[in-house]
């Protein structure tokens, strides 16, 4: 046998859109080399030849195993390398030892080989992900709907008195209506009126689209997500967003503790001398935190249970916000085995 291949080498990778770059260590930290390769599939077999020339390459530390990375975590993975996900170098070590593509690969490989890089990438692959597209696309015709409202509303309240007055609704079903039943409110006020008209059909088409995409995320997490969907207060967006941040494998969270830091529920602690006390958390997925926020919200209004209990910790002194941040910690302890439950049943389909 070679006696490079009893040797093992880790790999880091620096990931962009066109280029990949890799830099190789052994166990004893000593860099080996770097090297770019082209992001396809003849460039992710070039970088397996090229890391493996070094030793036995067993591990790997990618950067946006999610997005740029995300094509060569699953080529790795098929060849049984165990691939972590590397979070970028803090702003403060930047600055002190500076910045380029092959240290940030090299960072990446030391990461794994001093234990501080552990995370499992999400597999991006499964029932999880048709849903996250159907979800992302929702969020976008959401806000692009949103957006197209507001720009109806801006070109009424600066338009001419009898434009407003024909035009103007509350409700805007009935606003973008009016902007598309219009024929004509004489020659000075042509120009708002194709304004109008132009964005009232684009939000109508969004409208149209929005409804569609809300079918069928119902329909998917009815499907993938039932018990999930059996709880309270939990609905098909708030469903697809929890199920997504977990992934296709969420054993790789390896408590509800996790899934708790990975929605930004749980809290920190904040002490020093005599003071005792804990923070809130600011990182985690802000969508999945909104998720949890949304769930506390419908529950504190119509469960009877959570009704109790915030009218308890309202007498003790906490305000709502408090109670409610106490609450989203619960309900991630409460869904974090029916996202397994959920998913499980998925993989043994499947």
């Amino acid at each position: 046998m070679n006696p490079s291949e009893s040797r093992e080498v880790i790999l880091g990778v620096d990931t962009h859109l066109d280029v990949h770059v890799a830099a190789t260590i052994n166990q004893s930290g000593n860099l080996l080399g770097t090297w770019c390769v082209s992001v396809n599939s003849h460039g992710y077999a070039d970088l397996l030849h090229w890391a493996t020339t070094f030793g036995k390459l067993t591990r790997a530390g990618i950067e946006g195993t999610g997005t740029y990375g995300a094509a060569l975590y699953r080529f790795l993975a098929s060849q049984g390398v165990v691939v972590i996900e590397v979070n970028r170098p803090d702003r403060s070590k930047r600055r002190m030892q500076g910045k380029s593509d092959p240290l940030d690969a090299e960072n990446a490989a030391r990461a794994v080989l001093a234990g501080t890089a552990t995370a499992i990438p999400k597999n991006q692959s499964g029932a999880c992900e048709e849903i996250r597209m159907v979800a992302v696309a929702r969020r976008s015709a959401v806000k692009a709907k949103t957006q197209a409202m507001n720009q109806i509303r801006a070109l009424l309240v600066s338009a001419p008195q009898e434009v407003r007055e024909r035009l103007w609704r509350t409700k805007p079903y009935e606003c973008a209506k009016a902007c598309i039943s219009v024929r004509s409110l004489g020659r000075s006020s042509l120009l708002y009126t194709y304004g109008n008209v132009k964005l009232a059909k684009r939000w109508m088409t969004l409208a149209e689209e929005l409804d569609h995409l809300d079918k069928s995320l119902d329909m998917l997490t009815q499907e993938h997500c039932k018990s999930l969907r059996s709880r309270m207060g939990i609905g098909p967006y708030a469903a697809a967003t929890l199920v997504t941040v977990a992934g296709d494998n969420p054993e790789r969270l390896k408590n509800e503790s996790a899934l708790a830091a990975l929605c930004g529920v749980n809290p920190l602690p904040a002490s020093s001398g005599k003071t005792v006390r804990h923070r809130l958390s600011r990182g985690g997925n802000r969508a999945a935190n909104n998720a949890l926020w949304t769930i506390t919200l419908v529950r504190a209004r119509s469960d009877p249970r959570t009704r109790q209990y915030v009218a308890r910790w309202t007498t003790e002194g906490l305000t709502t916000k408090e109670i409610y941040r106490c609450l989203k910690r619960y309900i991630a302890r409460e869904v974090y085995p029916l996202i397994l439950n959920d998913l499980s049943k998925i993989r043994s389909v499947s």
